[in-house]
């Protein structure tokens, strides 16, 4: 199993609803940031990574569940496993914590990621870049 990759983040008042607590989609939009860190701490880089270049890689799924509200200025911090599924797929579980509290974990969330050919939109294997970044550590 890959280590986890950790990203530290503050709660901003944008990220909260009328109920002053994180709005659902904005704890996924946390997790891709999380993601994207991830990405560029491995080397990739991500201007081009997300121009589109011959390979797009979309989100075909994604979760979250939430166990206790975070508010503007809270610290988080994101815990990410990824975890390749098939020569095409991946699969990113995030794990997110309240900064200094890390064993209970606030909210859980899973996107599942697809390696499509970018002209003919068929699956293909995702690129080596890609792969060293699934075996990346931090």
């Amino acid at each position: 199993m890959n280590q986890a990759f950790i990203y530290d983040r503050t709660i901003h008042f944008r990220d909260t609803d009328a109920a002053g607590v994180v709005y659902f989609a904005n704890g996924l939009s946390i997790c891709h940031e999380s993601y994207e860190a991830s990405l560029a701490a491995s080397g990739i880089e991500l201007q081009s990574f997300f121009r589109g270049g011959a390979i797009a890689v979309p989100i075909t799924h994604a979760s979250i569940d939430f166990f206790k509200p975070m508010f503007c200025g809270d610290r988080i911090v994101v815990s990410l496993i990824k975890t390749l599924l098939s020569p095409e797929s991946f699969q990113i579980e995030y794990q997110l914590f309240i900064e200094g509290v890390e064993k209970n974990a606030i909210a859980k969330a899973l996107t599942k990621h697809v390696c499509i050919d970018s002209i003919t939109r068929k699956r293909c294997n995702l690129s080596q870049e890609l792969i060293k970044w699934i075996e990346f550590t931090q």
